[in-house]
C-alpha cells in the first residue's frame, strides 16, 4: 500500500507542477488507505466553490490508482484539514437531520452531495435501528433522504 500511495503523491506533484501553483504534496498512509495532504501559497485555491477541485483531484487519483489499494481502502486529498472539518459538519448535519426525523415524524432530504458527502452521513446513522438513509436521484443531482424506519404490525 506504501508504494500505491507514493505512486499516486508523485502523480499528484506532477499535475500540480504543470498547473504553476506554488503546491507541496505530502504522502501518509492512513488505516483505511492513503492521505495526500496538498499545501502551500496557492492551497486556498484548491478549496474554491466547495473544494470541488479538491475533489475532483481525488477523484482522478482514485480512478489511476486507487484500484490497486485494498478493498475498502481510499485515496484522499486534503487542504487545510478541510476534509476533518467537512466530515465533522456533515455528522453535526446527519444527527440534526435524524433528531428533526424523530421529532416530526417527516422524512428529511439533504441537498445534492457527492458519494463520499452522502456515504458519511450514512455511516453516522447506520447504528440508527429506528431510522432509514437512502440515496435517490441521478448524478449530481443525487441526494440523500432519512426516514422513520417502518416496523411491522
Amino acid at each position: 500500500m506504501k508504494e500505491t500511495c507514493e505512486q499516486a503523491a508523485d502523480f499528484l506533484v506532477s499535475i500540480l507542477e504543470g498547473t504553476g501553483l506554488r503546491l507541496e504534496v505530502v504522502a501518509t498512509d492512513a488505516s483505511d488507505g492513503c492521505l495526500l495532504t496538498i499545501d502551500g501559497a496557492d492551497a486556498e485555491l484548491l478549496l474554491a466553490q466547495g473544494a470541488d477541485l479538491l475533489d475532483a483531484l481525488q477523484h482522478l487519483l482514485n480512478q489511476v490508482h486507487g484500484r490497486r489499494l485494498p478493498e475498502g481502502h481510499r485515496i484522499v486529498c486534503d487542504v487545510q484539514g478541510f476534509r476533518a472539518s467537512r466530515e465533522a459538519e456533515l455528522r453535526a448535519m446527519a444527527l440534526h437531520a435524524a433528531a428533526q426525523v424523530r421529532s416530526t415524524g417527516t422524512t428529511f432530504s439533504f441537498s445534492p452531495m457527492s458519494p463520499n458527502e452522502r456515504r458519511i452521513i450514512h455511516l453516522t446513522l447506520a447504528a440508527s435501528g429506528d431510522l432509514y438513509t437512502e440515496s435517490i436521484g441521478e448524478g449530481s443531482a443525487r441526494k440523500l433522504r432519512v426516514s422513520l424506519r417502518k416496523t411491522a404490525p
